[in-house]
């Protein structure tokens, strides 16, 4: 006679279980067509390229309704009878858009780290791709290749990554293309807070200060940030190297960034005079920056005596 606890070990297949062969199994992975509603598809957790609603997505819309959908997106069916986009955020914002309910998709049994290898993998042939966008897709695709045991060396130092005398090879990097030492530094850029991420993505910070700055506090990068916007320059990497020194140091402070962005600097503008860029916001393009004092004074004297005159009249 069994044990009472023996019986709750004992897997009970399901009817579906019992009467599938291994060919409908299979069938069950093969990709198909379909029409979806849109409705029905979630956005990639944590997709790491952006859609936008620019002159390119207007296009794309106008395409659709004219030629239709060329390339059908990807996605694959979760456990709720929805799906999820592996491929194909652009496409599905233009027919919401064009407000078409139902999208050509292919539909595909993948796991969730096969369906971010084939995200990051789609997207990366675009011919515009954001720094911001290529640190957080290779950030993803080298943790799930980490689960899937493949190496993942390329996030620390140049220095680290060596097998007994030599640099080892790392996967990721021949799979994409890119350098492995240019690959740690997209992925450090995943530690910048989102203003100064942006400001890379406008190029108006460089790589290279850009990975520096990755190591600074949150905090420390905020002061930055603020200090970038009175300073109207971006820091150099020779600045940012001796900041992070400072940083090293557990000495890094406002103060100390301040001081230094307030160099002389070759890509510098003449900056304003006031530290709060709310008053520098306030005051027209056209003054330049040596007369901004001025004008202020002069607006505060103008509002001075139109208050005095406000005042005579409520005595009278």
């Amino acid at each position: 006679m069994a044990k009472p606890d023996s019986v709750s070990k004992v897997h009970l297949s399901s009817f579906d279980d019992l009467f599938q062969t291994d060919e409908s199994r299979e069938d069950l992975k093969r990709e198909r067509l379909m029409e979806i509603p849109i409705s029905q598809i979630h956005d990639f957790p944590d997709h790491p390229y952006k859609v936008k609603d620019d002159e390119n997505m207007l296009e794309l819309v106008e395409s659709i309704k004219t030629r239709g959908l060329i390339q059908p997106v990807l996605v694959r069916p979760l456990d709720d009878g929805t799906y999820e986009m592996v491929s194909g955020h652009r496409r599905k914002r233009a027919f919401e858009l064009a407000n078409i309910e139902k999208i050509p998709a292919r539909v595909q049994e993948l796991t969730k780290d096969e369906a971010i290898l084939s995200m990051v993998d789609s997207n990366l042939q675009r011919d515009e791709i954001l720094p911001s966008e290529k640190a957080y897709a290779f950030k993803m695709r080298l943790e799930a290749m980490n689960r899937q045991g493949k190496r993942t060396d390329l996030t620390c130092a140049p220095s680290e990554h060596k097998l007994e005398g030599q640099k080892s090879r790392d996967i990721l990097a021949e799979e994409v293309g890119e350098s492995r030492e240019q690959i740690r530094r997209y992925i450090r850029l995943t530690n910048l807070i989102p203003e100064l991420l942006n400001l890379v993505d406008e190029k108006l910070i460089a790589m290279r200060p850009a990975v520096e700055i990755s190591y600074f506090t949150p905090e420390a990068q905020m002061w930055l940030y603020e200090a970038i916007g009175f300073a109207d320059a971006t820091p150099s990497h020779a600045q940012t190297l001796r900041m992070k020194k400072f940083a090293e140091q557990g000495r890094l402070s406002k103060d100390v960034i301040d001081t230094i962005m307030d160099e002389v600097k070759p890509n510098q503008k003449e900056k304003s005079p006031f530290r709060d860029n709310r008053i520098s916001k306030a005051i027209p393009k056209s003054i330049p920056k040596e007369k901004q004092c001025e004008y202020v004074l002069k607006a505060i004297d103008y509002y001075n005596r139109m208050l005095q005159k406000r005042r005579e009249r409520e005595a009278r």
